[in-house]
């Protein structure tokens, strides 16, 4: 997975048989999982390794598997719908949860899902909801999300969580239902050709023309969701399939050899000693680590053991080396700290696992590492050169490849012994130096002093989802992460919204963890209507919402771009400024859910208190100043140089 997002290659695929019922039907393209797009290399290229074959079952397995599976609802030669069929594929792959909406073409579907003992739906109230619920589940557990909406508009709207998913290499399942094939084409009753529209942000996609090929699709969709740089696949299955009578046969075996021949391989051990001899060649080495790398963990932690190099994190790689450790920088980047974007500036060797080199990190590419040899190990080989040309590349599994590497140094004794006391020091003082702070107007709530606050009372154990905007750069700042898939946010897409019912999706995940859904008030009310099912569910989301009646990020681009020209971004009334407006206690009221509202810096310890120590979901709404930027900012395009670390909207620029 590379990190935070990058659109990866998507693909679609149309499988058509002749039913004995229906007229012949024109056969679609099939086109290949991966992008050829060789590039010619350049000069300061050294080596660009894509080792020897390993077998598909070393780098990935699918899910859950036949063997596994011990119970079915019918007789091994006993007929039974296409629904019934794709449900109990479902459950073969292990699925115990799913988030579906139902509508007409999907009412089969929800039929067969009552017949299940083994597979639970949760209820969202929009389809967008589910899907990006789907997203919590899946980036919370590392488990696959599932969706189901209908045909037409329940498909269309699952278009922004498909489009999250892929950017953010997040695995995931969509079903939808379709209008049945005769009226495919004919512009029908809430038809939309779903398979076109998600063609480009899908890794994979197809349209179920035969009840037999079901088995073998769900097989495959898992296997495609979860192996390589995850992402999701959408199955889009019309009425007469899903009513259709049929024997399943399980043991159909999937038939994707273009995909599996292109799956990483084990890396060279050659390749990873040239790492170790750039590594002990340079006195400033740092680590750029991504969401690629929330799997390896513990192999990326072992790894800083033994090498004491310093860890900068993308904003999808919190939690993957604990933010609090010594030689933990934070978060590089636009709204990264000092001292990482520092570390990165003076760096003379970069070393960038399970990342895509996005713009918000980067800024200005050629100023990005300018003095540092770069070591780029991602599993996607679209992203390697693709927007900073790496002096060593390895295309593989960043687990993989750091075993390798650990395996190295554990067994090479002083060959590879390094010392970088020298640059730990320096990097000590730029900490000292430049910390991340922000300032107290009187009685008026600071939004990070609220998310401090709130990862004291939690101890940093919370899973934590966010919207879009200053709030979600203020929770990545602010909660010192200590694991990964604590952190579930909306990195590449930025989907306003989000916060919400991933926070669903990740309670269902992890019924017994804390989870909090720090929101800004433009993005919870997107998708304010989840309330509802998190007091069906009796979900205990406790939502922390940072209420500045403003579309804050977008404010404070007007305040330091603009003249703080405001167009558009307030929220609240224009003819009755001085009331919080909407007011989000009676959205609470009127879903069953507890709610308090707090306005000093006094009262709120006591208030997240409370949120925390009741009893299922509760709701918090913290008020806090429109005023406040999100600081370090380094402009869009600019380099570390442009660093602005001082100033807010209560002053002019």
């Amino acid at each position: 997975m590379a990190a935070a997002a990058a659109a990866a290659t998507s693909t679609s695929t149309t499988l058509i048989r002749k039913p004995s019922s229906i007229s012949p039907l024109p056969i679609s393209k099939i086109t290949l999982p991966f992008a050829f797009n060789p590039k010619k290399p350049r000069s300061l290229h050294i080596s660009n390794s894509r080792s020897k074959p390993a077998s598909a079952s070393s780098t990935t397995a699918s899910p859950g598997t036949t063997e596994k599976f011990s119970f079915s609802r019918f007789s091994p030669d006993q007929p039974r719908k296409g629904a019934d069929i794709l449900v109990e594929a479902l459950e073969r792959e292990g699925v115990k949860d799913v988030f579906a909406y139902p509508g007409g073409a999907s009412m089969e579907i929800h039929q067969a899902l009552t017949r299940s003992g083994i597979i639970r739906n949760v209820l969202p109230r929009h389809e967008q909801g589910g899907v990006f619920a789907a997203e919590g589940y899946a980036r919370s557990s590392g488990l696959p999300g599932v969706c189901i909406a209908t045909s037409g508009p329940g498909a269309t709207n699952l278009v922004s969580g498909l489009a999250d998913a892929l950017l953010d290499s997040v695995p995931l399942v969509a079903i939808t239902g379709q209008v049945p094939r005769r009226m495919i084409g004919t512009d029908a009753f809430q038809e939309t050709p779903i398979v076109e529209v998600t063609r480009s942000i899908t890794k994979h996609n197809y349209l179920v023309l035969d009840v037999d090929d079901i088995p073998r699709i769900v097989r495959e969709a898992f296997f495609l969701a979860t192996s390589g740089r995850p992402g999701p696949v959408l199955i889009d299955i019309p009425k007469d399939i899903q009513q259709q009578l049929a024997v399943p046969n399980w043991d159909v075996p999937m038939k994707l050899p273009g995909y599996l021949s292109r799956l990483p391989k084990n890396p060279n051990e050659l390749h990873l000693e040239q790492i170790l001899r750039l590594i002990s060649e340079s006195k400033k080495p740092v680590l750029y680590v991504g969401g690629g790398c929330l799997n390896s963990s513990e192999e990326l932690r072992r790894f800083v053991e033994l090498t004491g190099i310093p860890v900068a994190s993308t904003l999808m790689g919190l939690g993957a080396f604990p933010v609090g450790d010594e030689l933990s920088l934070q978060m590089l980047g636009m709204h990264g700290t000092v001292y990482a974007n520092y570390a990165v500036d003076k760096s003379d060797l970069l070393l960038a696992f399970g990342v895509r080199f996005d713009d918000r990190v980067t800024g200005k590419l050629e100023s990005f590492a300018s003095r540092a040899k770069i070591v780029h190990i991602d599993i996607d080989s679209a992203e390697i050169g693709k927007n900073k040309q790496p002096h060593v590349s390895v295309c593989g599994d960043v687990k993989v490849a750091l075993q390798g590497i650990n395996k190295i140094l554990e067994s090479g004794g002083a060959k590879w012994k390094v010392d970088f006391r020298a640059w730990r020091e320096e990097l000590n003082e730029q900490k000292v130096n430049n910390p991340l702070s922000f300032k107290t107007f009187g009685e008026a709530i600071p939004p990070q002093y609220a998310i401090q606050v709130l990862e004291e009372l939690t101890d940093g154990n919370a899973i934590v989802s966010t919207g879009v905007g200053q709030h979600q750069m203020w929770a990545a700042q602010f909660y010192k992460y200590k694991r990964p898939r604590q952190w579930l946010t909306s990195g590449g897409l930025g989907a306003m919204g989000f916060g919400l019912p991933a926070a669903i999706g990740a309670a269902v995940a992890n019924p017994d963890a804390i989870v909090v859904d720090i929101d800004g008030d433009g993005s919870f009310i997107m998708n304010v209507q989840e309330l509802a099912t998190i007091r069906v569910e009796n979900l205990p989301v406790k939502i922390m919402l940072l209420n500045n009646q403003h579309l804050g990020m977008v404010v404070q681009w007007e305040d330091r771009f603009y003249k703080a020209n405001r167009a558009h971004t307030y929220l609240g009334d224009p003819s009755n400024e001085s009331e919080i407006f909407p007011n989000m206690l009676k959205f609470a009221d009127a879903c069953g859910i507890p709610a308090a509202r707090v306005t000093r810096k006094d009262d709120l310890r006591a208030a997240i208190k409370k949120m925390l120590d009741t009893p299922g979901p509760y709701l918090l709404d913290v008020i806090v100043p429109h005023q406040e930027h999100v600081l370090p900012m380094i402009p869009s395009g600019g380099a570390f140089k442009d660093v602005i670390t001082e100033g807010d909207g209560r002053r002019k620029y």
